[in-house]
């Protein structure tokens, strides 16, 4: 479904099912400009069909540009590379392995942008790859995209390397964080809670947050607010489930609601405030993303708003929910669990003030 408003045209898109065909038609129908940046992307399956897509497009003389990241695309990025490169397609591999291992460039391209024509754009969190959509009785990965048509496309196409920018056009607000910039889009996060006065709906994979966002979700339950959270009951990321369960305890006690979703991986980051406000991107809710490069999407429409609100509460219905009964657990399992999740958690946090401090030594 879409919405439109100010110009705006906005579609909210489940997961690579209702993505892919519509990017892979967008990349068909280009004339002048394709940019593809993704932190992500298999070459194989559905990842062919977008090869093929580019290529043709380079073909007939539209300028093709992709871009993904050296540790996301691991594996892959060379072989991915010199199949588009002969065809004129500019492919940069964001801070490969080597220069992980021999530079210490552990900072990361966490964006998934696709921008055709300067006119539609796709942004959210999804990759190029078959998980992201179901197949023979397999669930695809439970994620979110948007969009977006426009003046705020023609906005995003001059800003692309521009660094840290924020483009608006009518309702739709569009955060590109620099490196180590991520606070700027935790902040629009936090706005968004504390204006919440009757429900909030969250849906993060990779949820590590910090104090003072606990104290941000726990202030508006406790002022009435209906806040659900859609977390991940299981995880494509090791340990990382136990990370976040170490925080149940303090978000049930503080009226939280929490519902692990087990039918596939949950990679959506997503939330909706008061059926009004939605924000969607790359962005995660940890550590990590604070410094890596990211996407937000923020919409100011009771539409599109709408119908990520029935996309959480649809998973909501499906998921497990957890009670504080639930996380009693015997001394012995509390200790091993509560301590590999706060490992996980002070070592994501190191990491990214490691990765914070090497890009602020550089700039000076």
């Amino acid at each position: 479904m879409s919405a439109e408003t100010h110009g705006q045209r906005i579609t909210l898109l489940d997961g690579g099912a209702e993505a892919y065909p519509r990017m892979l038609a967008a990349i068909d129908s280009a004339t002048r400009r394709v940019h593809l940046e993704v932190y992500a992307f298999e070459h194989e399956g559905v990842g062919a069909r977008f090869v093929e897509a580019l290529i043709a497009a380079a073909r007939r003389g539209v300028e093709v540009k992709v871009i993904v990241d050296g540790w996301g695309s691991i594996g892959g990025s060379r072989e991915l590379a010199d199949g588009l490169r002969p065809a004129g397609i500019k492919v940069r591999v964001h801070n490969p392995l080597t220069s992980v291992l021999l530079m210490g460039r552990l900072w990361r391209n966490h964006r998934k942008i696709l921008l055709v024509d300067d006119t539609v754009a796709f942004l959210g969190g999804i990759n190029i790859g078959d998980h992201y959509a179901a197949a023979e009785g397999r669930p695809g990965w439970a994620d979110l995209a948007l969009e977006l048509r426009g003046s705020i496309c023609a906005q995003l196409g001059a800003r692309l390397t521009a660094g840290a920018s924020a483009l608006e056009a009518g309702p739709v607000r569009i955060l590109l964080s620099g490196f180590g910039g991520g606070g700027r889009l935790r902040a629009r996060y936090l706005e968004a809670l504390k204006q919440a006065r009757r429900e909030v709906v969250l849906a993060h994979a990779y949820f590590l947050p910090d104090r003072g966002f606990v104290r941000a979700l726990t202030r508006a339950a406790k002022r009435g607010v209906a806040v659900h959270l859609l977390l991940a009951g299981r995880s494509d990321v090791p340990f990382a489930r136990a990370a976040t369960m170490r925080l149940y305890r303090t978000l049930l006690r503080g009226g939280v609601h929490i519902h692990e979703w087990t039918e596939s991986t949950l990679h959506a980051k997503a939330a909706v405030v008061d059926g009004r406000h939605l924000l969607v991107g790359s962005f995660n809710l940890d550590p990590l993303s604070l410094v890596n490069l990211e996407t937000l999407v923020e919409v100011a429409d009771a539409g599109a708003a709408g119908q990520a609100t029935h996309w959480v509460r649809q998973h909501v219905g499906r998921a497990k929910p957890v009670a504080l009964e639930d996380c009693a657990r015997s001394g012995l399992q509390r200790w091993l669990l509560d301590g590999v999740g706060l490992a996980v958690a002070r070592f994501a946090e190191r990491v990214a003030s490691f990765i914070g401090s090497r890009r602020m030594r550089r700039r000076g």
